[in-house]
C-alpha cells in the first residue's frame, strides 16, 4: 500500500500527517521523525511506501489551530483493531472539546464501565492522534496522564479546547 505524507508547523511543533490515497487518516503525531508516526499504525495498514502530498487532514488540522476546534471532526480516519478498539475509537471522536473524560467515564460512554485498563489501551493504541483526540481522556484524578506525544502537546490541545 502506498501512503500520503505532510508535516505543518504547529504551535506544538512539527505535526505529521499519513493518509491512505483516499486521504483517511492513519497516523498523525507531533513529531519530525515520519518513521515514529509510520510505526504507529497497525501493521495491516502500514504502508510499504509514502509520498508527500497536500491532504485535505492538513488543511483541517491548520483550522484547528487557527480556532476552528470542529475542523477536525469530520476528518477521515482509518484504522484497524478489536471491536473494542473501534468502539473506543468512535467513541473518542464524540467526546466534547472542552470537556475530557476521566478513563472511567470514557470506558462507561463506550459501553464498558469495569474495562478501565482497556479504555486507557485505547487511547495508547491510538495512531490518528489529533483526530481521534485521545487527548480528552485524563485520569481519575484529573491530572494529564500520558500522551504518545508528549504532556506537554496534550496540555497545549487541552488549553486550547478549554478557549
Amino acid at each position: 500500500m502506498n501512503a500520503l505524507i505532510e508535516t505543518l508547523d504547529t504551535p506544538d511543533g512539527p505535526l505529521v500527517v499519513v493518509a491512505d490515497e483516499g486521504q483517511n487518516v492513519l497516523a498523525a503525531g507531533w513529531t519530525s521523525d515520519v518513521s515514529a508516526v509510520i510505526a504507529r499504525i497497525h501493521p495491516a495498514l502500514r504502508p510499504d511506501s509514502v509520498r508527500e502530498a497536500s491532504l485535505d487532514a492538513s488543511a483541517a488540522a491548520r483550522a484547528y489551530y487557527a480556532g476552528d476546534i470542529g475542523a477536525i471532526d469530520i476528518v477521515p480516519v482509518r484504522q484497524h483493531g478489536t471491536v473494542l478498539q473501534l468502539k473506543g475509537w468512535e467513541t473518542l471522536r464524540r467526546i466534547s472539546p472542552g470537556t475530557p473524560l476521566t478513563y472511567t467515564e470514557f470506558a462507561a460512554a463506550f459501553g464498558s464501565p469495569a474495562a478501565v485498563r482497556a479504555a486507557a489501551s485505547v487511547c495508547s493504541r491510538n495512531a490518528p492522534a489529533l483526530f481521534v483526540p485521545c487527548h480528552r481522556v485524563l485520569r481519575g484524578d484529573g491530572t494529564l496522564g500520558g500522551f504518545a506525544w508528549g504532556v506537554p502537546v496534550k496540555a497545549s490541545l487541552l488549553a486550547r479546547e478549554r478557549g
